[in-house]
């Protein structure tokens, strides 16, 4: 005894109405085929949902007991049917998006902004949280999207690569450096180096052993952010090194930021996502879309106008 989806509509649009007539309507059918839902009702129950008449209609007794309960369940179904429709076409749902701190005041804010504009029925929201974090909130179920560099171990998640930059030294304007046609990691050595803790420093000195053995990183300063580094630089306490995608926190301390050279050192980011584990439509849509806004944004050329002297726009 199972009733169909389309046996119960056509019962309750007939209840409703009390006329085939206006139930056929309902339903966009023929009165035949209508009818011949309710027959085919009937004998799967076993027994008469209605009671028909020339003018009109009338249920049995069964057929009162039963038309409340398949009511219920196609507003129930309907129900779910338009919510997942409101998700898959983006009119409602949720980002949860794990960051680091320099991550998530520089980049992030620009890319959530080009995102609530396309739609704005989607909430976005942006936890900025130490980098040793961003794996866990993902792993945990706190995030959907957690955007962070490679390390070592990698964390077991999915990983699609956001984006590969070289590494830019930041100094500020007036400085010894301003007025050299390229900086080198040569350069590093003649000036007080603020670095960051952890892997960070580690990473790099051996990306510059291997490509450099003679040049090695001694930092006079080690900060747990990179927005105390480059206050720190801002302030005359010395030089540092970031990604281009700092820019806008770069600009906003009126510091020079320039590519380093010999060698051209790079750094990958990745968007983690947990594995095996299916993203919601609002998820998935902002992935793809962030792919497309750091594409699109060409971040190896966002660095500040060059002030070198006699420097000036490209032709």
């Amino acid at each position: 005894m199972n009733p169909t989806l389309r046996q119960m509509r056509a019962f309750v649009a007939l209840a409703k109405t009390g006329n085939f007539t206006l139930a056929a309507q309902m339903l966009h059918l023929s009165q035949s085929a209508l009818s011949g839902l309710i027959k085919e009702l009937e004998a799967t129950l076993g027994a008469r949902v209605v009671d028909r008449s020339t003018r009109k209609i009338s249920l049995t007794e069964i057929g009162s007991e039963l038309f409340p309960l398949f009511s219920q369940i196609i507003d129930d179904l309907d129900g779910a049917l338009s919510n997942i429709e409101a998700h898959t076409r983006l009119k409602k749902g949720t980002v949860r998006i794990a960051a680091p701190q320099l991550m998530a005041c520089t980049l992030l804010p620009g890319a959530i902004a080009a995102w609530q504009a396309r739609h704005p029925e989607v909430q976005v929201r942006l936890a900025d949280c130490a980098l040793e974090s961003v794996a866990a909130r993902v792993l945990s179920g706190e995030a959907d999207l957690g955007i962070a560099p490679e390390r070592e171990p990698a964390p077991p998640l999915d990983a699609r690569l956001l984006f590969e930059l070289p590494f830019a030294l930041v100094f500020p304007h007036g400085h010894p450096l301003e007025s050299r046609e390229r900086v080198t990691w040569q350069d590093l050595g003649e000036f007080p180096f603020i670095s960051l803790q952890g892997q960070f420093t580690e990473r790099l000195q051996a990306d510059m052993h291997d490509a450099l053995r003679e040049v090695t990183i001694k930092p006079a300063y080690e900060v747990a952010f990179m927005t105390t580094a480059l206050a720190m630089v801002s302030s005359g306490l010395g030089i540092t090194v970031c990604l281009p995608y700092a820019q806008p926190l770069v600009a906003l301390h009126q510091l020079n930021m320039r590519q380093l050279e010999e060698p051209v050192l790079t750094r990958r980011f990745f968007v983690h996502t947990r594995a095996g584990r299916t993203l919601s439509p609002a998820a998935e849509a902002f992935l793809m879309f962030l792919l497309e806004y750091v594409s699109r944004d060409d971040l190896r050329n966002s660095y500040p106008e060059d002030r070198r002297p006699g420097a000036g726009p490209d032709p």
